[in-house]
């Protein structure tokens, strides 16, 4: 069997008296894409800041490809290139230039990818980067991540300051990455992003992994919607098993439900339903199954909690 991409065992990073990371353990497969998830603070620029070897553990162990982040960190670093959510590179030099010095870090580039990169992503490398939106440097670091062809992507908020159509480019390249058989490890706040682009996804809570798995796999983390229209009068469905959230509008019923659906399909069957419908809960809800809903007291408003770092 193939070494993972990314494997860590009980990985954890202590400041004073704060946990950023507890006891971690993960196994990111070769040639799947994965999302991590969590609100701000919640451990997962911690995470990549130990896979890159930036700051040490405070016990637990991480590797890339079997090689340990820590002791072999050049080795595990040819094999991946590292996009964050904030591009920090060097003003006087134009885009060109700096693709050519990143490359030469990374020690190899596919230059005619690297062409079709910069068309895709409507990019001028002639312009110094000091001229460059916040948008153009993101994008000029994603280039210099993809065309080096490595065998894993690190994605720390790889879409921040990018257009509508940049992010569609964007998730293009990583299916394209996938395809070639790379691996891609994604930290995003964009819920939409990460449910089209990812095998898997991570959640975390408070620096601990508090689930993992496919989209499939976490629907019961969330109810299924229901709504259903009747010819006649509407059951009354809140003693029902599993069902919560009945709301009534003339012959129409949407509700919630957990766990199995036949104590529900039993009711509708028996009371003359005319229509029905039913969805999955979308990555959104699965995430509010985790960290709740909270009401802003002065608007009355749904706030979904802030994603980040």
């Amino acid at each position: 069997m193939a070494e993972p991409a990314i494997h860590t065992s009980g990985l954890s990073k202590r400041y004073a008296d704060v946990d950023a990371l507890s006891d971690l353990d993960l196994d990111v497969h070769q040639g799947e894409v994965v999302g991590y998830l969590g609100p701000n603070g919640s451990g997962k620029t911690t995470t990549l800041r130990l896979l890159l070897g930036l700051i040490r553990p405070t016990s637990g162990s991480a590797e890339i490809f079997g090689l340990d982040c820590q002791r072999r960190p050049v080795e595990a670093h040819r094999r991946l290139a590292y996009v964050a959510g904030e591009a920090n590179l060097w003003p006087s030099l134009t885009g060109s230039e700096t693709l050519h010095l990143l490359g030469r870090v990374q020690g190899q580039v596919d230059a005619a990818y690297r062409g079709e990169l910069i068309a895709r992503f409507d990019l001028d490398p002639s312009k110094k980067v000091r001229t460059y939106s916040k948008g153009n440097r993101q994008k000029l670091i994603l280039i210099a991540a993809l065309m080096a062809r490595p065998d894993l992507l690190l994605l720390d908020e790889p879409t921040s300051g990018l257009d509508p159509l940049m992010e569609q480019a964007f998730r293009h390249s990583v299916h394209e990455a996938k395809e070639r058989g790379q691996t891609v490890f994604l930290s995003s706040h964009i819920l939409s992003e990460v449910e089209a682009l990812c095998d898997r996804v991570g959640i975390l809570r408070n620096g601990r992994l508090v689930d993992m798995g496919t989209l499939s796999d976490m629907r019961h983390l969330s109810a299924l919607t229901v709504e259903a229209t009747f010819d006649g009068s509407v059951p009354d469905l809140s003693r029902v098993p599993g069902v919560s959230s009945v709301e009534v509008e003339g012959r129409v019923v949407r509700c919630q439900v957990q766990g199995t659906v036949e104590p529900l399909l039993k009711v509708l069957a028996s009371s003359g339903v005319h229509e029905l419908l039913s969805r999955e809960p979308s990555l959104e809800e699965l995430f509010l199954a985790h960290y709740g809903r909270s009401t802003d007291p002065g608007t009355g408003s749904l706030e979904v909690p802030a994603l980040g770092g």
